[in-house]
C-alpha cells in the first residue's frame, strides 16, 4: 500500500538493503515490531516497503522533521534491531535521508 503523506514539504529515509540467508523467522519478527513502534513516534507518517526474490529490499518512511527521524533512530529497541541487522540480517545497506518538496499522484480510474 502507498503511504498516505500530506502535502510536501516532509522528510523520506530510504533503507535499501540486501538481506542475509540468516534468520529470517527472527527478522521477520523483528521488522513486524519496527513497523509497530514507527508508528507510535511522533513526527511519523507512513512507509512503504517491497522486497524481490534476489533479497534486495527498499524501505521508504517519511517523516515531519529531522528530529523525528533522530528520535527513532536512538529509539531503545530500534537501536537493538540495528545492530543484530548488522551482525545477522544484512550484507549491505544504504540509508538516505532526503527532502520532499514536491509529490504529484495517479490512480487508474476502476
Amino acid at each position: 500500500m502507498f503511504a498516505d503523506t500530506p502535502e510536501p514539504p516532509y522528510i523520506a529515509v530510504i533503507f535499501t538493503s540486501l538481506r542475509s540467508d540468516a534468520d529470517a523467522v527472527d527478522y521477520g519478527t523483528t521488522a513486524a515490531r519496527m513497523m509497530e513502534l514507527a508508528q507510535q513516534q511522533p513526527g511519523f507518517l507512513g512507509v512503504e516497503s517491497a522486497r524481490g526474490s534476489d533479497r534486495l529490499g527498499i524501505t521508504v518512511s517519511y517523516w515531519t522533521d529531522e528530529a523525528s527521524i533522530t528520535s527513532w533512530k536512538r529509539h531503545f529497541e530500534h537501536m537493538e534491531a540495528q545492530a543484530n541487522g548488522r551482525a545477522r540480517w544484512y550484507e549491505q545497506y544504504v540509508l538516505r535521508i532526503c527532502h520532499v518538496k514536491k509529490q504529484s499522484e495517479y490512480s487508474a480510474a476502476r
